[in-house]
């Protein structure tokens, strides 16, 4: 499932970890895209241009759109080499398309950008990349926003689908609280938690489907010095919940104050004892048969005076 993660379009956040950085396999996602023949769009804020670069090749670089927000992110030096209008102008110009087709839009990283922009902007500006569908201009649920000069869904004419949009989000999920974690985990339509056990890299991906329980799977692979992935494979895709990272299991039988489970010996007693409500056939042999000596009873009835004996309707005479 790793390596069809760009077909699926949507947000895709990859959370690395400090046993697994995720930047690797960002860059590999990029060069398939680029390969694939997709206008592909990085906005660089953690590292600069050419440390990202490398390892890319000369054919890769050149379909790369760089967008530098490392060098001089607030345009101090005001050398005209800034961005306009900062990290916000860098996201307005992604979704400004030049040409039809699927486009793949690489964030390095959303941990920088929630340092630096509040949660609930950053979270409705990647809804706005990632659901580029209904909208030639601009949503109107954010005309009132004050970042409205610089975040805008589409360009007039343009009618593009939410399939052709891949936004891949590197996050850091060590530096943020469940909460944060968990606003950008409802707007992503794939998470993928980077870990590694005995050395080996594994990725655990989230696939959440439309009116579909989410598929989860757990994926094993490396990263080529050519930034190629070599997957080795893992178990079967499942639907089944998926294990949060952020909830912690409780044990609801911790602090009860009985037992739960018999032992081997209370077990034998308790099989081994006959309850008095239970009628077993050496019970029902003993009353319908008794032995010689014991004692038998009788039931004898005498009829009062009064009762009445009559096994007709008393209320047959009356007229209802």
């Amino acid at each position: 499932m790793l390596e069809s993660l760009l077909a699926l379009r949507g947000l895709v956040l990859l959370r690395d970890t400090v046993e697994w950085e995720g930047r690797s396999l960002l860059k590999a996602l990029i060069k398939k895209s680029a390969l694939c023949g997709e206008q592909v769009h990085i906005l660089g804020c953690e590292v600069s241009e050419e440390e990202f670069r490398e390892g890319f090749d000369a054919s890769i670089n050149s379909k790369l759109v760089y967008h530098d927000l490392f060098r001089d992110p607030l345009n101090w030096s005001k050398s005209g080499e800034a961005l306009p209008g900062g990290p916000l102008g860098a996201l307005r110009t992604m979704c400004k398309r030049t040409h039809p087709g699927p486009v793949t839009i690489a964030l390095d990283s959303l941990s920088w950008l929630l340092l630096h922009f509040p949660c609930t902007i950053l979270c409705q500006i990647l809804h706005v990349l990632s659901h580029q569908d209904s909208c030639p201009g601009l949503y109107p649920e954010y005309s009132l926003l004050p970042f409205v000069p610089y975040v805008f869904c589409l360009s007039p004419g343009n009618s593009s689908t939410v399939e052709q949009v891949c936004v891949l989000g590197l996050l850091h999920e060590g530096l943020h609280g469940p909460g944060l974690m968990g606003a950008l985990s409802s707007l992503a339509q794939t998470e993928v938690t980077l870990s590694s056990t005995a050395g080996q890299a594994s990725a655990h991906i989230l696939y959440r489907r439309p009116r579909q329980r989410p598929a989860y799977k757990i994926q094993w692979f490396s990263i080529l010095p050519d930034l190629s992935l070599d997957l080795q494979g893992g178990p079967p895709l499942e639907s089944q919940p998926y294990p949060d990272p952020d909830t912690t299991l409780v044990d609801p039988t911790t602090h009860v104050t009985f037992n739960l489970r018999l032992s081997k010996k209370e077990k034998e007693a308790k099989d081994s004892l006959t309850l008095p409500f239970q009628f077993s056939s050496e019970k029902q042999q003993a009353l319908l048969c008794p032995g010689p000596g014991q004692a038998t009873s009788h039931i004898f009835y005498e009829p009062d005076t009064y009762d009445d004996l009559d096994q007709e309707d008393p209320d047959d005479d009356l007229d209802i």
